[in-house]
């Protein structure tokens, strides 16, 4: 029987008790680990353990998988009607909304984010994502075809099977949300391994899907570490669906694994390396503020995140004076800190490697004009950066740094900027700043990103669709768009009176 963790929290923005089963969920139990290993969870605020979690292994994983199949078969997928899969959903919205603290407690206490934050963001939005998706379960459906007045020809929208889902560290339940809202609304059967950095919200999640009734097996989690369980769930011959947040190099992976094993359905959401647009007639105050939010927002660690800023050559001197001064503002510290905007970074792993890029920017003759160094002799802390002075071909200017740092860059015209926005191999996302709508506009439509932002950043919405262009992904999450993903298209033609 897999160990609890209790903790009292008692802080300035929460107070309350919580309780996380630490066991994998398979076919609506909380079990161990076949192994009967265990996996650190670390606080990165102080760099101590906060528990220890089970470890799930590939034999955990084709047990998950079995008992999903078996639900798909018996009381899911095609058994269970849209108005079933929406009940259920909305159940489960209405117990997030009941622990929304709960949750942003844990998203901090973990991934180290701003509990006040997470709680107006991170949790509001989960709970919206999957009220969204409860509200298309029972609307999912195909088309009537003419052929001919000889023939009946039509569509069924079907769910695909079981699927595979991994999300990441840095926005833990929302891509849980992500994930599992179509999936579940379509009539899919989930099995799902969360990063093993971050697992508790997933895991206070399976507690909550079990307490709003979905039957046994419809959803699974299997705690584990990606090199054993998220490459036996890549390569597994009996998941038809996986969909995957985190690295490209990882996704290159996991793509290479699905055409090896049964050329499973893929959905990637991969890295950025976003350009930040601001142009001479941009409203500077709230350029600086938003392109701030762009590159800051969750400490840097966002896939979207605008990374490259661009300013106007008229513009630049006076954009640099306040953007410095306000990103010195920034309040960065304990997560559970109601001022605190900027955590920690997730683990002593990233920590390294944000701080090897900006090692990496100093000796390649880049400027540090703020930051570049660590805060405090505790935790994984950051101070958010400004590089100045950079060349095309540096790696903080070319790699995603995935942390609390930007570089800044001067720009003449729309020409000279859409070719340096787009010098990138990755296309997740741009944010462009002009009070001209037409010449923002043109801009926007020009930049190769999934998404485009003009005057704001890093807005995402449960009915928008997110994916990216190039090396940023295959696929779309979110909204209509995030139902094809698990559904296969079945065309049936029935022979009214044609004859032979």
């Amino acid at each position: 029987m897999p160990e609890t963790y209790v903790h009292k929290f008692d802080t300035p923005v929460f107070k309350g008790e919580v309780s996380v089963p630490l066991g994998l969920y398979i076919d609506g139990k909380f079990v161990d680990g076949s192994n009967g290993t265990t996996i650190d969870v670390i606080n990165p605020s102080n760099g101590k353990l906060i528990t220890k979690i089970s470890e799930g292994t590939p034999k955990d994983l084709d047990i998950a998988i079995k008992a999903a199949q078996k639900a798909f078969d018996t009381v899911w997928g095609l058994n269970a009607t849209g108005v079933q899969r929406s009940r259920l959903l909305n159940k489960l919205g209405d117990l997030m909304e009941k622990h929304a603290d709960t949750l942003a407690a844990l998203e901090a206490l973990d991934n180290g984010k701003s509990w006040t934050w997470a709680r107006k963001t991170d949790v509001d939005h989960s709970i919206r994502c999957i009220r969204y998706y409860a509200g298309w379960a029972d609307k999912i459906f195909g088309q009537t075809i003419e052929t001919s007045e000889a023939k009946l020809t039509y569509t069924r929208h079907e769910p695909i099977g079981v699927v595979g889902q991994i999300i990441p560290w840095n926005f833990p339940l929302q891509m849980f949300a992500w994930k599992i809202g179509p999936a579940l609304a379509t009539g899919c059967s989930v099995v799902m391994k969360p990063s093993e950095f971050t697992p508790m919200s997933a895991l206070f999640m399976a507690k909550l899907i079990d307490e709003a009734g979905f039957p046994p097996g419809v959803f699974n989690l299997v705690n584990g570490y990606g090199h054993t369980v998220g490459q036996a769930m890549a390569e597994h011959m009996e998941i038809e669906k996986i969909a995957f947040t985190g690295s490209t190099l990882v996704g290159r992976k996991i793509m290479e694994s699905a055409a090896k094993s049964n050329l499973k359905k893929v959905t990637l959401e991969l890295g950025g390396k976003s350009p930040s647009i601001i142009f001479d007639d941009a409203d500077l105050e709230q350029a600086v503020k938003w392109a701030a939010f762009g590159i800051y927002y969750n400490h840097g660690q966002c896939c979207c995140a605008g990374s490259r800023i661009f300013v106007h050559e008229k513009i630049y001197d006076e954009f640099m004076t306040r953007f410095i001064a306000h990103t010195k503002e920034l309040k960065v510290g304990d997560p559970f800190d109601p001022d605190v905007f900027q955590g920690p970074q997730v683990s002593q792993q990233q920590y390294d490697r944000i701080m090897g890029y900006i090692e990496s920017g100093k000796k390649e003759g880049a400027k540090v004009v703020t930051g570049g160094e660590r805060l405090g002799q505790e935790g994984y802390y950051i101070k958010p950066t400004v590089f100045t002075d950079t060349k095309p071909h540096m790696k903080i200017v070319q790699e995603e740094i995935f942390g609390p740092v930007c570089v800044v860059i001067k720009f003449k015209d729309e020409d000279d900027i859409v070719a340096q926005a787009n010098d990138t191999i990755y296309g997740l996302a741009a944010s462009v700043y002009s009070q001209n709508v037409t010449r923002a506009l043109s801009t926007a439509h020009k930049i190769r990103a999934g998404t485009v932002w003009v005057n704001t950043a890093n807005m995402l919405y449960p009915n928008v669709p997110f994916g990216g262009y190039k090396q940023s992904g295959v696929g779309r999450e979110l909204g209509e768009y995030a139902l094809a993903n698990y559904t296969a298209v079945k065309s049936v033609q029935v022979n009214l009176h044609l004859t032979l």
